[in-house]
């Protein structure tokens, strides 16, 4: 049984579809990259799965266990971690209280343990530890987005355009920090991009979105070589 499960998913704005049929599993320590233009349909795949937007058509499941109607705190008890498109830190608290936020379903002690290891991950929190968020520059504000969402020990991490508007060496970090939490920890990753060749380089499988439907899945070294990928996606 896969670990998360979207079954014919349809989230409407009104008359807008912002999902059409969406259906795609994701394994226990995979990498899966959603992939497609701005409006393809990526962040409200991931607001479904979270809960943020109501889901007219289609079942979401977590280890067999329907996700649907949830409310998005529940969603993330059950185990799915969320950095949104945007960052959306709390500027004026520190970046050790944004952090401690992510880790409020945590139990104290979890909370200490689970801090030092996110400031393992990402040492340029540690160092800007007493700042205001804030003041941060935005790839630091991204790494903060990322750090509080696992604070939370997600078993499915959601993240929505993390390289967006980020330095390349900020960008390579976010990278080595996914596949090391897909290691250590077993967290599988949701990454949602319209940064194709990088999303595709990090993942196992990739899923294409275009106008809110899947247009193509597969491997990621399978979809590399694809033509129409190439074309639409990589600038071959």
């Amino acid at each position: 049984m896969p670990l998360l499960q979207l079954d014919d998913v349809e989230v409407r704005y009104g008359q807008i579809y912002g999902t059409h049929a969406v259906s795609f599993t994701v394994d226990e320590r995979e990498i899966l990259a959603l992939v497609g233009s701005n409006g393809a349909g990526k962040s409200s795949t991931l607001k479904a799965i979270l809960g943020m937007v109501r889901v007219s058509r289609g079942e979401i499941r977590l280890d067999g266990a329907s996700l649907k109607g949830r409310r998005p705190w529940d969603v993330v008890r059950y185990g799915i971690g969320y950095s949104p498109e945007g960052r959306r830190v709390f500027p004026a608290l520190s970046v050790l209280e944004n952090l401690r936020v992510g880790g409020i379903s945590r139990s104290g002690q979890e909370v200490g343990e689970r801090l030092e290891q996110v400031l393992t991950y990402f040492p340029r929190l540690r160092e800007r530890a007493r700042q205001r968020a804030g003041s941060l520059s935005g790839g630091e504000q991204q790494m903060l987005a990322i750090g509080r969402a696992l604070m939370a020990m997600p078993r499915v991490f959601l993240l929505d355009e993390p390289s967006l508007g980020v330095a390349p060496v900020i960008v390579d970090r976010i990278g080595e920090v996914l596949l090391e939490i897909q290691e250590r920890e077993g967290m599988a990753v949701v990454l949602a991009e319209q940064n194709a060749a990088w999303a595709l380089e990090l993942a196992h499988r990739a899923v294409i979105l275009e106008l809110g439907r899947v247009a193509l899945e597969g491997p990621s070294s399978e979809l590399r070589d694809n033509p129409q990928v190439q074309s639409a996606y990589l600038g071959f």
